[in-house]
């Protein structure tokens, strides 16, 4: 019987090495994530054991890189087109000259100290990641102006005791249990106009929030997500999640909008898609105009896509939505099978619950056609795949269809409750 080997996260920093490496060992799997300077380009993998000759490592970087770079050399000169050269002949430090004329433009002379966003971490009983979290930002080049942590229905005093640590971090209690409870309490508090969020189990890059704070410069721009990758694969559940539940959604900027949201409203549009709690951020008036994010979702709650159904609201009133790859966090999977397959359980029954609200507040959007049709064809064919052994992703099947299957209770136990929630602006 065949156990899991951790795979090894590798950080490659092009513009500092004089030349790419082979890895030595082969017995972990190698997870590397190719940067140049502080703008992450791409990823690939290395399997354990994996033989790999140097070409075929280079190969590898190269592929990973490639399209990230082909968006940002659009306009530029002509002469950085030939950068796969410069990897092939081994060559980084000289390819470090031609690729600083492609990317020079995205990196600020003169940084702020600081920048007017409000950023809200929403925590329970967990001060060891919350200590690590504030740490981070702690760290960073350019500050947020404020940060305020969301102490949600705690049973002891262990989140106040490492806020008090941090002299300019503020401490709120909200005893009604439930992330979206949490978030609303953070919005109703947050003295600035550009409300980020993130979760207590990660790290920020230390131009996390000036690059988000960039992004609301386009004042078209109302919501934006930003880059999640993930900080260790120690453990099966956390090869899992990344290679199948992913919060990375890449690392070229995507924008979401009024022709994205009626083009995909024959299929539902995807909003799930967009990007991830733990890199989010908003314009604080777009609450006061949709309302907060809805109390029946959210962990706690329904389950999870309380986020997600407030990226549909935005959308289906002709706003705009970015995903910017350049502000980056870290975030630590879920180690244990057990953890991993109780938050599939939550996802799957706030995606049902949020797609039939959805549904609910546009007929137009075929979230139904979705949840009812493609997606049992879609999980037949994966008891099929993993039939008998049902080993590695296969795993979290059956709690991904018995919580497809509570969402859709949950809302017709909720129903009458759920439709008035439609609209509402709660505070």
């Amino acid at each position: 019987m065949s156990t899991f080997q951790p795979y090894d996260i590798i950080h490659i920093d092009i513009y500092k090495l004089t030349y790419l490496q082979l890895p030595a060992d082969n017995s972990h799997g190698k997870y590397f994530v190719c940067w140049y300077k502080s703008i992450a380009l791409g990823d690939f993998y290395i399997e354990p054991g994996q033989e790999l000759n140097a070409e075929e490592f280079r190969n590898g970087v190269i592929a990973a890189i490639a399209p990230t770079l082909k968006l940002y050399q659009r306009g530029k000169n002509e002469a950085s087109l030939g950068w796969p050269e410069w990897l092939i002949k081994n060559q980084p430090k000289d390819w470090a000259g031609q690729i600083e004329n492609i990317l020079s433009y995205l990196f600020a002379d003169d940084l702020p100290k600081s920048v007017p966003i409000s950023v809200v971490i929403c925590t329970r009983n967990r001060p060891g990641p919350l200590m690590k979290c504030l740490q981070s930002i702690d760290r960073s080049t350019v500050q947020p102006e404020e940060i305020i942590v969301i102490d949600n229905a705690p049973s002891d005093d262990s989140t106040f005791n490492v806020v008090s640590k941090f002299e300019k971090v503020i401490h709120l209690r909200e005893p009604k249990a439930g992330l979206s409870n949490a978030r609303n309490t953070g919005i109703k508090n947050a003295g600035k106009s550009i409300i980020a969020f993130t979760d207590d189990d990660v790290l920020v890059d230390p131009l996390w929030a000036y690059r988000l704070w960039k992004s609301f410069q386009d004042e078209r721009v109302v919501a934006m997500t930003g880059l999640v990758i993930t900080s260790c694969l120690d453990t099966e559940a956390q090869y899992i999640f990344e290679k199948h539940w992913s919060f990375n959604r890449g690392y070229i900027g995507k924008i979401y909008d009024k022709t994205y949201f009626e083009s995909n409203l024959k299929i539902g549009p995807p909003v799930w898609q967009i990007g991830a709690g733990a890199n989010m951020a908003f314009r604080k008036s777009v609450f006061k105009e949709l309302g907060n994010f809805n109390e029946f979702l959210g962990a706690g709650a329904s389950g999870c896509s309380e986020d997600s159904e407030m990226w549909f609201r935005i959308l289906a009133k002709g706003y705009k939505i970015i995903y910017e790859p350049k502000a980056i966090t870290f975030h630590e999977h879920r180690k244990e099978m057990k953890s991993l397959k109780s938050q599939v359980f939550n996802y799957m029954r706030g995606f049902a619950v949020a797609a039939l609200m959805q549904q609910r507040q546009l007929n137009e959007a075929a979230y139904k056609k979705h949840l009812f049709r493609r997606m049992p064809r879609y999980y037949f064919s994966l008891l099929l795949k993993g039939f008998p052994l049902y080993k590695k992703q296969f795993q979290t099947l059956g709690v991904e269809i018995q919580g497809l299957l509570s969402g859709i209770r949950y809302y017709q136990k909720h129903f009458s409750r759920l439709v008035k929630s439609i609209g509402k602006k709660y505070e």
